[in-house]
């Protein structure tokens, strides 16, 4: 005769040991993970200074620490803080721009082409107008783009059409290009602009606290009001 088996019930774990075995889980899945492809430079982004300083928070600074292309895209968050890229939040925000980047997902001047010694030139032309669609077109009717293409060569109807608009740039009036970081050539009337890699170009600015953050905002306004309370009763 079997002897007959009792199920103890697993206890639940608390909510504290159930949140760091939680945490514990992601950090050895955001260590272990196998790096993603390392994605080709671009002509605005040729090497790995050029991104720390395009992307801002100071990350240039690094920039002799993490020499190769290949060691930008496949180092890991412990590797990093090794290296001396401090504060946690720091690295996030570099392995967050690290994953737009092998995604196609630039700032302002990461799809330009042809650009020579960090600086592109954007012009705007002129094509006949789109008549595919179902609105009514006038038969001389164009539209205006900002493309990336030198100044001084000429370009005939096949080569425009074979030109994509640049992201982020748009034109304003009749032919004046306006967008970030977008630097007028001088007597083209703003129909010629460059655009130069700088310091911070992508950088994404960090929220301003308000009444201490969401972890403190309550006990802030809180100490506020019994404040106010105490001097009004004064």
């Amino acid at each position: 005769m079997k002897p007959l088996s009792i199920g103890i019930p697993r206890l639940p774990c608390s909510r504290l040991s159930c949140m760091l075995r939680s945490h514990n889980i992601i950090r050895q899945l955001h260590t272990q993970t196998s790096p993603s492809h390392i994605p080709s430079p671009t002509p605005f982004v040729p090497d790995t200074k050029t991104f720390l300083s395009l992307i801002g928070r100071n990350l240039s600074q690094h920039a002799a620490k993490i020499p190769t292309w290949e060691s930008l895209f496949s180092l890991k968050s412990m590797q990093l803080r090794k290296l001396g890229v401090e504060p946690a939040r720091t690295r996030r925000y570099l392995l967050w721009w690290r994953d737009k980047f092998r995604k196609g997902e630039y700032g302002i001047g990461g799809d330009l082409q042809d650009v020579k010694d960090s600086v592109a030139h954007v012009r705007v032309v002129e094509l006949p107008a789109d008549r595919s669609s179902r609105a009514l077109v006038r038969p001389d009717a164009t539209k205006k783009l900002v493309v990336n293409a030198p100044p001084d060569v000429p370009i005939n109807e096949p080569k425009l059409r074979s030109l994509k608009p640049v992201h982020g740039l748009k034109v304003q009036g009749a032919h004046t290009i306006v967008g970030p970081f977008v630097e007028p050539v001088k007597g083209t009337g703003g129909s010629i602009a460059t655009v130069k890699v700088q310091e911070g170009m992508w950088e994404q600015r960090r929220g301003e606290k308000i009444d201490g953050g969401e972890r403190r905002k309550v006990q802030v306004r809180r100490k506020r009001k019994l404040e106010e309370l105490r001097k009004a009763r004064a």
